[in-house]
């Protein structure tokens, strides 16, 4: 499968707008370019069941899981609302930029 680039990077912020989570927000913890997956801090949490042991002596785990980055988008500091993000290219590299109020981040 032929992976793109992402605009959205760990470390992010990001507002859910679809699915069961929608308009919760939180940080990218893991960005899964090969699967065009996020996983976000403390959402789409599942449980996994594993042998009890002393460390996790109930045997459940509860995670995040991955939501797809169709269904996620960045949230704007300056802005405080969920926007695009455009690239605007310079001598240094590339520069992700607000295409609501034009905030350039890194």
């Amino acid at each position: 499968m032929k992976t793109t680039k992402m605009k959205i990077r760990k470390g992010d912020t990001v507002q859910v707008i679809s699915g069961k989570a929608r308009g919760k927000t939180g940080k990218i913890l893991r960005v899964l370019p090969e699967k065009q997956r996020v996983v976000v801090e403390r959402l789409n949490m599942v449980k996994r069941h594993a042998k009890p042991s002393r460390k996790n002596p109930q045997g459940t785990i509860e995670r995040e899981a991955s939501i797809h980055m169709s269904n996620v988008m960045f949230l704007c500091p300056s802005c405080n609302e969920p926007v695009r993000l455009g690239i605007k290219r310079t001598d240094g590299g590339r520069l992700r930029v607000c295409k609501q109020c034009g905030g350039e981040y890194e």
